[in-house]
C-alpha cells in the first residue's frame, strides 16, 4: 500500500524565493528515487514563505532511503532559510476496509 509524506517548511521572511528554488531543485531528485509514485511542491497563497512537499511513495522505507540519498551539503545549504525545523508525518489514504 502506498504512503504519502508531507512536508512543511517555513522561509525566513524575504528568504521565500530561495527556499522555493532550493526546494525546486530537489524536487526532481525525489521524483528520480526508487519507490517515488509522485512529489508536488506547494506554495501557500496567503503566506509566500510556506511551503509543502507532498510526495507518494511504495512505502516508508523509500522514502527514507531516498531521503538519506540526498547528499548532506544540500540539506546544510537550505539551512539557513529557513524560520523553523521542517516537519513531515507518514499518512495513508483512509477508505473502505481500512
Amino acid at each position: 500500500m502506498a504512503i504519502t509524506r508531507i512536508n512543511e517548511f517555513k522561509a525566513k521572511t524575504g528568504q521565500g524565493a530561495e527556499l522555493r528554488e532550493f526546494l525546486q531543485s530537489v524536487i526532481g531528485m525525489i521524483r528520480g528515487s526508487a519507490g517515488s509514485r509522485s512529489c508536488e511542491l506547494l506554495q501557500a497563497t496567503d503566506q509566500p514563505e510556506r511551503f509543502a512537499i507532498i510526495e507518494v511513495w511504495d512505502s516508508v522505507a523509500a522514502h527514507q532511503a531516498a531521503a538519506r540519498a540526498i547528499p548532506p551539503s544540500k540539506v546544510q545549504a537550505v539551512m539557513p532559510l529557513l524560520e523553523a525545523p521542517v516537519t513531515g508525518a507518514y499518512f495513508r489514504v483512509v477508505g473502505a476496509g481500512t
